[in-house]
């Protein structure tokens, strides 16, 4: 039995190819070897930005996520610019709208010439690994940037999944979430003289749910409920929406719909699990100190909201995403950033951190400021995308949001605009698109969504 089993099990029972060369990097620009700090970037799938009982959930309990928060910083407001898996996650990677870095959909490949932040500290010495959930149309087999590879092709299966390590594919035995996190505790124990960049994409929390034999009947007793925007008058909604609430108010029961939130969130404690077996490994290895760890999701989720039970739409439970982050020589313990981050300011915060400039074309900004208490690299506002994809009904969306007011229009079909008061109205229910009192309002969120069109061109 290897040592990571041994390290996941005994947690559970206790808690329950070279890169080729870029030319734009300065590798004076890094630090001394000993002061680099070591990088681990937890990313989940479909994860809800209040499925962590750091942020208030009434039920579900995530101590090894709150534990990062505790002794770092938790992001009230975090987003992506666009709610789909690939896209999302080529975000994270490049710092780039998806209208630029070109994967639109799930169904395009990250191009191998593709510039990403992993990729950048393999070339400045960082030893690098991916294990988990790569996706990008099923795209297989090591990608440029990482010396490990331990992933699977398009979204996977949750129990013995084939994962394919260096170029080598097998069936492996036992649940997708165990599997990853052995071989990431795995790999953060081998010996090694560099700093590291651990980059673990859990396939988790994506549909259809499958909790841990362990979790199958943790939450038998919750009972949830329809939210209330769930039974809103649908009045001047767009077509599509209309279309997608009476389909869902004809079909879902009660019991299924009950049925769908307590796997949802039983998956879940799983990757909690997994994220205090990272932690004890660093903390074994006495790198805790001086390893920025990231927590986060490639976008959020509806449970019930609007009726509907996925993303890719512009409303908040669709683009709000859990975030917390770890590194005692930046960040204070219990720091809350309310300032609103998003998935493209991953790559350049990184780098910064490393002591690197980010490459050429990065709409993202870093974040370090903000860790510090400053306000510089506040955003003011910030452009939301989506690009229709068959067979599903949502069409094609661009939208800005500020911290009160957010703007949504559908450029490809017929459907009415929306403008929402974020303040007044926080689960989006009183579109105020007509409404002759917010017409100042609307002209100035058109002329920034204008003007964040252009800037990202």
């Amino acid at each position: 039995m290897s040592e990571s089993k041994i390290s996941r099990r005994e947690f559970i029972t206790r808690a329950g190819a070279a890169a080729a060369a870029l030319p734009f990097i300065n590798l004076e620009e890094t630090f001394a070897a000993s002061e680099r700090p070591n990088f681990v970037f937890i990313l989940t799938d479909d994860q809800r930005f209040d499925a962590m009982s750091c942020a208030g959930h009434p039920f579900l309990k995530t101590p090894n996520i709150d534990r990062i928060a505790k002794e770092g910083a938790f992001f009230r407001n975090a987003f992506v610019s666009i709610s789909l898996c690939s896209p999302s996650r080529a975000c994270f990677l490049t710092g780039r709208y998806a209208h630029s870095h070109g994967i639109k959909d799930n169904k395009t490949q990250l191009p191998d010439d593709t510039i990403t932040w992993p990729r950048i500290l393999q070339k400045a010495g960082y030893d690098t690994a991916f294990i988990g959930k790569w996706h990008m149309d099923g795209q297989e087999g090591p990608r440029p940037g990482f010396n490990r590879w331990v992933s699977f092709k398009g979204q996977g299966s949750y129990d013995d999944p084939v994962i394919n390590v260096d170029g080598v594919t097998s069936k492996h035995t036992g649940y997708m979430t165990d599997i990853l996190t052995d071989y990431a505790v795995d790999w953060l124990n081998k010996p090694r003289e560099k700093p590291f960049c651990l980059y673990l994409c859990h396939k988790a929390v994506h549909g259809p749910f499958k909790p841990a034999k362990r979790h199958a009947n943790l939450f038998a007793d919750i009972k949830p409920t329809w939210p209330e925007s769930a039974q809103e008058d649908l009045t001047g909604r767009p077509e599509w929406f209309v279309k997608r609430q009476q389909m869902r108010r004809g079909k879902q029961s009660d019991e299924d719909f009950a049925r769908f939130v307590r796997n949802y969130y039983a998956t879940v404690v799983g990757i909690d699990e997994s994220v205090g077996c990272v932690l004890s490994a660093l903390d074994r290895l006495g790198v805790g100190d001086n390893t920025v760890v990231v927590f986060c999701s490639d976008n959020g989720f509806f449970i019930g909201e609007h009726g509907m039970l996925d993303k890719r739409a512009a409303y908040e439970e669709s683009i709000r995403i859990p975030f917390v982050m770890r590194y005692p020589k930046l960040i204070k313990p219990g720091t809350v950033v309310e300032s609103m981050v998003l998935n493209i300011d991953v790559c350049p915060t990184m780098l910064d951190i490393a002591g690197l400039r980010p490459p050429k074309g990065v709409h993202g900004r870093s974040f370090k400021p903000l860790l510090a208490g400053r306000s510089k690299g506040r955003r003011e506002d910030w452009l939301y995308e989506y690009f229709q994809e068959e067979p599903f009904a949502c069409p094609t969306i661009r939208a800005v949001r500020t911290d009160r007011w957010k703007y949504v229009e559908y450029p490809e079909s017929n459907d009415p605009a929306e403008l929402w008061d974020l303040v007044n109205d926080p689960h989006e229910m009183r579109n105020l698109i007509d409404d002759p009192s917010k017409a100042d309002v609307l002209a100035d969120m058109k002329k920034r969504l204008e003007r964040l069109v252009k800037e990202t061109k």
